[in-house]
């Protein structure tokens, strides 16, 4: 069983990661007031390839087990619910957010743009941070229940 569980906590590092980049690089984008098609596939590509590492490398399931477990909830509860989205939301958003914006002012700044980092950074992250946390409550379950219906299928 434990190995079933390293299966479904990797989908599921993989899935929230590529879920939270296709939403956040949308959100970043649209809110940067210029869409494009190859601004945001780029946006969500290197997004994705640093949410799937996240999600790969850090037991986001064990943290929030352990943090779960300290606080007395149960994961299936709705305040283990909302506190499990805000333990994933801190964990994926500050680093994306981060990247994300630290590229964009990048190419803004080589193209003449005067931009402070600090500023755009504080409005992508507090509007990526509530996002963040409204997508983990809703694909966080979504995603473990998929995956977990899916492990218990697989005969061994």
């Amino acid at each position: 069983m434990d190995e079933k569980m390293k299966t479904v906590g990797r989908k599921m590092g993989i899935a929230m990661g590529i879920t939270m980049s296709f939403f956040l690089s949308l959100i970043g984008i649209t809110s940067a007031g210029k869409f494009t098609v190859p601004g945001f596939l780029i946006s969500f590509l290197v997004s994705s390839a640093l949410a799937v590492v996240i999600g790969l490398f850090l037991p986001i399931g064990k943290i929030t087990g352990a943090v779960l477990k300290s606080a007395g909830l149960e994961r299936n509860s709705t305040a283990g619910h909302l506190l499990s989205a805000l333990i994933s939301d801190c964990i994926y958003t500050p680093i994306m957010t981060l990247v994300m914006v630290f590229l964009a002012w990048r190419s803004a700044t080589a193209q003449g743009a005067q931009i402070p980092f600090g500023a755009m950074f504080l409005k992508s992250f507090g509007i990526a941070m509530i996002a963040g946390f409204v997508l983990s409550y809703f694909f966080e379950p979504f995603y473990m229940n998929l995956f977990m219906k899916d492990a218990q299928g697989q005969k061994r």
